[in-house]
């Protein structure tokens, strides 16, 4: 949790210098950050159901972005055991008609572990559904090139304040599949609270409750 704390405040930093980049032809800036009771992904816990504090800097201009994200996690990987996760990502987000598109690319880093960095590609779209959407993406490992992790999501508003989203996807290197459903209640236009029920066949259940200011 000490280095997650130092990340967060370098990348708070970063937050206040580039805030005028915001502003600029040069693109768009834009940062979140987050606190968590249980960092879930892809239905499992990546800090053995404890909390979380997360925080991420976007970048983007015209199709194309870019950005890193950084949390406290728990588990064991590479040669010791891993207490720090840094992702990088780059893509392009076009679209045609109603279907907007995502193709990037992922990497996963755990820096105290000594393990290798894990990288993806990611493909991805979605469509309007009534005031919601619908999509569907697949993540695929750079080296493998095989068992990919793929989903079908959805999206929808219940009120000005309210919304409700979920997915259900399946994760073929490991050979389970993943569901969740959550509500997420916008407290302003920066602050909103997620409340998110997962589960993973073969792992226990999980929930977790999260806080986010994105800016």
């Amino acid at each position: 949790m000490k280095k997650i704390l130092v990340a967060a405040v370098a990348i708070s930093a970063l937050f206040a210098g580039g805030a005028a980049m915001a502003q600029d032809d040069a693109g768009h800036l834009s940062y979140n950050i987050a606190v968590t009771s249980n960092y879930v992904w892809r239905g499992v816990t990546q800090t053995d159901n404890n909390a979380a504090l997360q925080g991420g800097i976007d970048y983007s201009k015209g199709m194309f972005y870019a950005g890193a994200w950084a949390s406290n996690v728990d588990f064991a990987y590479g040669d010791g055991n891993a207490d720090t996760e840094l992702d990088l990502y780059m893509g392009l987000t076009p679209s045609a008609g109603n279907f907007n598109f995502d193709f990037g690319v992922i990497g996963y880093t755990y820096p105290s572990s000594g393990g290798d960095t894990i990288s993806e590609l990611k493909a991805a779209v979605n469509h309007p559904m009534g005031k919601g959407t619908i999509g569907a993406a697949m993540y695929l490992d750079t080296n493998e090139l095989e068992d990919p992790y793929y989903e079908v999501n959805a999206s929808y508003p219940l009120s000005n304040k309210w919304s409700v989203s979920g997915a259900l996807g399946n994760y073929e290197l490991y050979g389970y599949t993943t569901k969740n459903i959550g509500v997420t209640y916008a407290i302003n236009d920066t602050l909103g609270l997620d409340l998110r029920w997962a589960d993973a066949s073969k792992q226990p259940s999980t929930f977790a409750a999260t806080i986010k200011a994105s800016f």
